[in-house]
C-alpha cells in the first residue's frame, strides 16, 4: 500500500502536465467517450469524476475552463452506515454542436441536446432540450439557440475565421488600439 502511495506521488505531476498540454487525449485516457471533434480549453485533470467512462461527448463540442462533469451523487455517503450499498451513479450525455461555458457543472443523469449552449457557472441538474441556451443555478432555459445566433450574426465583428497574430492585429484595428 505504501508503494502505491509513493508511486502516485511520482505519477500525479505527469498526469497534471498531460491534462494541461493534451486535455482531450487525457480525457480519452480516463475513458470519456467522444463521438467526434471535441475541444477542451485548459486542463481536463479535474474535469471528470471518477466515472469518466460514463460521459459521452458528441461532435463539435467545446468545453471551457473549469467545467466539471460529475456522474455520482456523493451526498448519499452519510447514509451508507444504514444502507451500505447505497449509490447513485448515472450517465452524462452531450449532443453535437454544444458549448459548455466557464465553470459549468453538469450533474448525474443529464443529457444536453444538440445545438445547445450552457452558460458560465451554470449548474445543470436536468436535461437540456435541443436548440436551447441554459444558465443559472439551477440551470434554466434562457432562450433558443436560433434566437441567440440571429443576434450574434448582427453583433459579429466578422473575424472568427482569424487566429493568432492576425486576429490580434484585426482586433486592434477595429478597436483603434495602437
Amino acid at each position: 500500500m505504501k508503494i502505491l502511495r509513493l508511486l502516485k506521488i511520482f505519477t500525479v505531476p505527469f498526469k497534471l502536465l498531460q491534462a494541461q498540454l493534451y486535455p482531450v487525449k487525457y480525457a480519452k485516457r480516463l475513458g470519456v467517450v467522444m463521438k467526434g471533434s471535441v475541444t477542451i480549453y485548459g486542463s481536463s485533470y479535474k474535469m471528470f469524476s471518477s466515472e469518466a467512462f460514463l460521459v459521452t461527448l458528441g461532435d463539435n463540442v467545446y468545453i471551457s475552463l473549469d467545467a466539471k462533469f460529475i456522474c455520482h451523487d456523493g451526498s448519499v455517503l452519510p447514509f451508507r452506515k444504514d444502507i451500505p450499498d447505497l449509490d447513485i451513479t448515472k450517465r452524462i450525455n452531450v449532443g453535437d454542436n454544444v458549448f459548455i461555458g466557464l465553470g459549468a457543472l453538469v450533474l448525474p443523469g443529464v443529457t444536453i441536446g444538440n445545438n445547445c449552449v450552457v452558460g458560465a457557472y451554470a449548474v445543470v441538474t436536468k436535461d437540456v432540450p435541443d436548440g436551447m441556451i441554459v444558465g443559472g443555478n439551477p440551470a434554466r432555459v434562457i432562450k433558443k439557440t436560433s434566437e441567440y445566433l440571429k443576434k450574434a450574426e448582427e453583433d459579429s465583428i466578422h473575424i472568427g475565421h482569424l487566429t493568432g497574430k492576425d486576429k490580434v492585429k484585426r482586433y486592434k484595428e477595429i478597436f483603434n488600439i495602437k
